[in-house]
This record gives structure tokens, C-alpha cells and sequence, in this order.
């Protein structure tokens, strides 16, 4: 390969990288209990055969894996992750928020409240999973037109 076409992949790759979207990201693992009361009545649940899943009308309990994404601008610590791992810890074990009762769709938007006032302006991804088998991954842009805020 020539320098002049080397020359130029390696300014292509700069000018790819200094568009490149970045994210730091943690993960915390926490037991919770939750039910899924109209599994016992709604047929589309309780369906009597091998996809019958009434059970999840009685209180169970799983381990969530949570793991979260958030935005940062430049690549030198903007969000320190051993920090922001810490402050999710807090989050629960303070009950500011909770795991029970609530799918893991539920669980993420509560969890994205928390983050959007402490890192406004910054896209989020959030992955919860149950028993790290099964889950939700939710996706919070910030440049998606929004409605406004009133105060």
C-alpha cells in the first residue's frame, strides 16, 4: 500500500472517529421480587398448554442484571464509570427506586428519570435483564425533538 493511500485511510479513520457517538457503560446486578398479576387471567397468558405462563401472577423472585450506557462528550473520564456505578448501587439500596413489581421495561424507565436529571443532554441506553436470561433493552435519544417542558 502506498503512503499516500495510507496517508488517506488514516485521515478518513480520524474523521470517522471524531464522529463517533461514545458511551461509558456499568453494570450492577441486584435481587428483586416481582409478579405479573393478569398472567392468572388473561388467556393470552394463561393459556393452559406449553406456553402457559400463570405462575407469574405469584410473587417470584429473580436477580436483575441491569447495565446502562450513558453518553459522554470526550473520551477522558466526562462521566467516571466506577462513579456512576456506585451512584446506581445507591439508587436502590438507598429505595430511592425499587425492582419490585415492575417488568423490566418499567424498571428502566424509572431508572432513566434518575439519570436524565443527573446527566441531562446525554443519550442513555439501558439493558434489564432477569436471571441475565431474559430482558429489555430501552434506548433514550436526546436528539429526538421532544415536547417541552413546562414548569
Amino acid at each position: 500500500m502506498s503512503d499516500q493511500r495510507q496517508q488517506a485511510l488514516a485521515e478518513q479513520a480520524i474523521s470517522i472517529m471524531s464522529k463517533a457517538k461514545q458511551f461509558v457503560y456499568v453494570s450492577i446486578q441486584k435481587e428483586g421480587y416481582h409478579c405479573f398479576p393478569e398472567a392468572a387471567t388473561d388467556p393470552k397468558y394463561a393459556t393452559g398448554d406449553e406456553y402457559d405462563v400463570s405462575h407469574l401472577a405469584f410473587k417470584h423472585m429473580h436477580y436483575f442484571f441491569i447495565k446502562v450506557w450513558v453518553e459522554v462528550k470526550h473520551s477522558n473520564r466526562d462521566i467516571e464509570f466506577i462513579q456512576l456505578r456506585r451512584w446506581l448501587e445507591n439508587l436502590y439500596g438507598s429505595n430511592t427506586l425499587s425492582l419490585n413489581s415492575k417488568s423490566c421495561e418499567m424498571i428502566a424507565q424509572d431508572l432513566y428519570l434518575q439519570i436524565a436529571v443527573k446527566y441531562p443532554d446525554c443519550d442513555v441506553r439501558i439493558d434489564i435483564s432477569e436471571d441475565n436470561i431474559n430482558g429489555a433493552y430501552l434506548e433514550f435519544n436526546t436528539t429526538r425533538p421532544a415536547q417541552s417542558i413546562v414548569i
